[in-house]
This record gives C-alpha cells, sequence and structure tokens, in this order.
C-alpha cells in the first residue's frame, strides 16, 4: 500500500495494529508513525518495528494519510481540540475510541472531514481479528475501499451502523477474554485428570481450532450431537455444563459487556 498511516496513542491496540502491518509486510516501518506521551513506550515500539515515533500529536497528522485514533474516549476531546488545526478534509481520521460516536468528532474537528469509526479486537495482531466499520459517508468510494483493505489485512471487516457498536463491542470486543477464560478452565480440567498443563493446553487449543473451522459449515447444535453419544462421555459432561449454567452466563457475560458498553458510552455524551 502506498500512503501513510499515524496512530495518535501507542498503546496495545496500536501495537496490534502496528505489528500486523509490520510484520505481514503489508506496510514498510517508514510508513508508519505514532505519537505518545510515554517516552519509554515510544522508544520501545520504534526498536522493535523500526517506526517514526514522535511526542507531539500534531505530528502524527502532519505525516500521515490516514490517521488512527487509538486513545481512550475519556482523553479523545482533549486530543482531537488539539490536532483539529493541522487535519485536512483529505485526510482519513479512524476512531477506535470505544463510545466516542462520529457525531462527537465532527464536533470538534468539523463535519467537512473525512471520519470512519472502527471497533476492532484484540485479535487483530494475529490477524484474525473482528473490525467492526461505519463512517460518515463522506469518503470517496475508493477511500472506504483502501480504508477497508487495510483493516482486512488485520482480520474481518463488518460494515455494521454506528447503533450497533456497543453490540458489537460485547460479541467482537469483550468475546476473546471469555474464549481465553475458557481454554484456561479447559486446561485446568486436563490438569485435574493427570495431563501435564503444557499437554493440556496445546489439546485444547487445537480442539478450539478445529471446532471453530467444523462449525462454519455446520450448525454447532448439529456437531455437538454428532460427538454426543447415548450414555457416554460426553453427554455427562455436557450435563454437568448445563447443571452449572453455563450456556446461560456466557449469554449474560455478552449481555453484561453490552450494558457497560451503554454506559460508557452515555458517559461519553456528558464530555
Amino acid at each position: 500500500m502506498n500512503g501513510k498511516v499515524g496512530f495518535i496513542g501507542g498503546g496495545n491496540m496500536a501495537e496490534a495494529f502496528i505489528s500486523a502491518f509490520v510484520e505481514g509486510e503489508f506496510l514498510l516501518p517508514s510508513q508508519i508513525s505514532v505519537s505518545d506521551t510515554n517516552l519509554n513506550r515510544l522508544s520501545y515500539l520504534r526498536e522493535k518495528y523500526g517506526i517514526k515515533t514522535f511526542l507531539k500529536n500534531e505530528e502524527v497528522v502532519l505525516n500521515s494519510d490516514i490517521v488512527f485514533l487509538a486513545v481512550k474516549p475519556q482523553v479523545l476531546k482533549s486530543v482531537l481540540e488539539e490536532i483539529r488545526g493541522v487535519i485536512t478534509p483529505a485526510q482519513l481520521i479512524v476512531s477506535m475510541a470505544a463510545g466516542f460516536p462520529i457525531r462527537k468528532i465532527e464536533e470538534v474537528i468539523g463535519d467537512d472531514k473525512k471520519v470512519v469509526r472502527i471497533m476492532p479486537n484484540i485479535l487483530v495482531k494475529v490477524r484474525k481479528g473482528v473490525i467492526a466499520l461505519w463512517d460518515n459517508k463522506r469518503l470517496l468510494d475508493e477511500e472506504r475501499k483502501l480504508v477497508k483493505e487495510l483493516l482486512s489485512y488485520t482480520g474481518k471487516v463488518f460494515e455494521v451502523e454506528e447503533k450497533l457498536f456497543d453490540g458489537i463491542t460485547a460479541v467482537a470486543g469483550s468475546s476473546p477474554a471469555f474464549i481465553f477464560l475458557i481454554i484456561e478452565a479447559l486446561t485446568d480440567g486436563g490438569v485435574k485428570v493427570g495431563l501435564n498443563r503444557e499437554t493440556a493446553k496445546e489439546i485444547i487449543l487445537q480442539v478450539m481450532e478445529g471446532s471453530s473451522l467444523l462449525a462454519r459449515n455446520e450448525h454447532p447444535e448439529v456437531l455437538k450431537d454428532k460427538v454426543s453419544s447415548p450414555a457416554g462421555t460426553t453427554i455427562e459432561g455436557l450435563t454437568s455444563l448445563e447443571e452449572g449454567r453455563v450456556r446461560y452466563s456466557l449469554i449474560k457475560a455478552v449481555e453484561s459487556a453490552k450494558k457497560r458498553s451503554e454506559e460508557i458510552s452515555k458517559l461519553i455524551e456528558e464530555l
């Protein structure tokens, strides 16, 4: 890809994108810049990925065609106020701040700017991410295609209306933590029945990967029934899961995460 990409904020999510772009050889290190208030963080990113680093956010904007806003939502308004004087209508502004709507970004930098809002998850680091996307309809078709191409290199892009972003935050943003918890618990189960921890973990990871592939072609309920023999071991284990209300707990986890996302969105509105 031609052009330069900048990140305001050098935290975990910004690094996940940088890692995917550089290590996947989609962008050269010289095409990427990042700003942050933490000198140690900038030094780490510069040394690990060979990218340009700046202390001033305006420098990133001046050196970028596409600017990713990778800061926490509670500080985004002040960052926007800081850079609004150097943003041009030709640039693409991509915000990944949870709960911060496009409308509020436009209130600060002007409604003549091209703004994209995304909701990624941490899996972009291994290029298996989920990225929800919506924009303010000021992008040209080729610009929208460019953004999608850039993001698709880090995972699967879903174009969804902005009003659904709280749900996306719960289903895609929070769910990796739920999956990691399940992996940890099943690994502990393997240890309890006599396997060493590393073997148990590798088995569970292999099972998770294979199960995901199968579930793309058949309904999970059908697959579950195929594994469950009458009076067998699997149905016995499933019974224990139902007794523990695991299915209900996972549904509630998504619901609770969405509710919290909505609460954060309301707090952002008061800023």
